[in-house]
């Protein structure tokens, strides 16, 4: 029987990244896919300055278009734009991205099978095409609708989405050079989500997305976005749908040897519907507790649990509110962002640089502190996951307490004998 240290799951984002960072430091990986690559993916395709902090290598190879500003406009009215302090997104299509990150795991030294059926999943291995492969680790990075969380017994609860997207052509626009540097999003006509448009190399992906109970809705809200902005509705391509998972309070994301990454896992941005952050920053976070699992350093994966929860736990509490209070009070968020302080708390999480929203400071602090107003006549939906932050963020001060007592015990019995 063949056997692997980390068997991962799905070649997306955040297994292929977890694969690269594993098979660079030397474990023994196998990558594996349903589908043939290079292949394509539902997804509006914008790596945020905030994601690519999170890679490790450069992605310039398949950057179709860079942007530095964000244009937002409510309800169909003239946008307002903002940024031009440096690059905001980098745009690329899934299909050559994925097949890019792929290629960089190959380099890194993992084993990549394509095209394979994965018809049984354990923390001990899966089975490939009828033949068993054993693992010391299982990583489940199979996007929200695998296999791999179930089986695992990870699944756990999950806040729903849908979204709706096409291609445009930029023959079939009237002016194409006016969005060219620039992210276009439309609030306030989707409960739970945007409209947007999003200029690519030799097109405009456009789409909407909301709340899962909007399904039935969205092609009547694409094709009134596209009037709105003066396409063609009937000459989007490659029209295709699909589902947003993201990880609610208290939800596993680690077992005794298996864990789950990206939206697996149910880690995206519940305000922006970002996937690729999370994707890449749970990457980094796996492959770190893989690693000291496998060489024995710890004994189990519950340090990924806690790393994610932390990480990832203030930004999805803060955009989760945010939210809510955007569909409650959309006039009163919508002014706020526009505002120089409200922007700049946009600005700061789009380039990864706001971490903690509740520590913020100064004039954005201020209007942090606005929008959690708003929130709380919203039910502040957030409140669960500050809980669960708080909880285990205790749990990391009691483990590292007690490591440290056995370690200053330890010397002491070292320097009596």
């Amino acid at each position: 029987m063949e056997t692997f240290d980390t068997i991962i799951i799905g070649a997306g984002p955040a297994g292929s990244t977890t694969a690269y960072r594993l098979a660079r430091a030397g474990a023994r990986v196998l990558l594996l896919d349903k589908a043939r690559f290079p292949r394509d993916k539902p997804c509006g395709g914008g790596v945020t300055a905030r994601a690519l902090r999170e890679l490790p290598f450069d992605i310039r190879p398949v950057v179709e278009h860079t942007v530095e500003h964000l244009e937002l406009s409510f309800r169909g009215h003239r946008g307002v734009r903002r940024g031009g302090r440096g690059p905001l997104a980098h745009m690329t299509q899934r299909r050559r991205l994925d097949h890019f990150l792929v290629e960089q795991a190959l380099a890194a030294g993992a084993t990549f099978q394509d095209g394979v059926s994965v018809s049984e999943i354990s923390e001990h291995g899966v089975r490939v095409d009828g033949g068993w492969v054993g693992a010391d680790l299982v990583i489940g990075a199979d996007g929200a609708n695998g296999a791999s969380a179930r089986s695992l017994g990870l699944t756990g609860d999950r806040i729903y989405g849908v979204a709706l997207e096409g291609n445009l052509d930029y023959r079939d626009v009237a002016d194409p050079g006016r969005l060219q540097g620039a992210l276009m999003l439309e609030l306030g006509t989707i409960l739970g989500g945007y409209g947007w448009i999003f200029p690519k190399g030799n097109h405009l992906n456009v789409g909407v997305g909301g709340w899962q109970t909007e399904g039935p809705r969205l092609r009547e809200h694409l094709r009134a976005f596209c009037a709105r902005h003066g396409f063609d509705y009937a000459k989007l391509a490659g029209l295709r749908g699909y589902r947003l998972a993201g990880r609610g309070p208290g939800s596993p994301l680690s077992g005794a040897r298996a864990l789950l990454v990206g939206e697996a896992a149910g880690l995206i941005d519940p305000l922006l519907g970002d996937g690729l952050s999370f994707a890449f920053l749970s990457a980094r976070l796996a492959a770190e507790t893989a690693l000291d699992f496998l060489a024995g350093r710890n004994a189990d994966l519950r340090h990924y649990d806690r790393a994610v929860i932390s990480e990832i736990g203030p930004m999805a509490r803060f955009a989760l509110d945010a939210k809510r209070a955007l569909d409650r009070l959309p006039w009163i968020v919508m002014l706020g962002v526009l505002s120089p302080p409200g922007w700049g708390v946009i600005e700061k999480m789009v380039r990864g640089e706001l971490s903690e929203p509740e520590a913020e400071r100064g004039l954005e602090g201020a209007a942090i502190w606005g929008l959690d107003v708003v929130a709380r006549l919203a039910g502040r939906p957030g409140e669960a996951y500050r809980a669960e932050i708080q909880a285990h963020r205790a749990k990391t001060v009691e483990s590292s307490a007690s490591t440290q007592t056995h370690t200053a015990e330890r010397n002491l019995g070292q320097v009596a004998t």
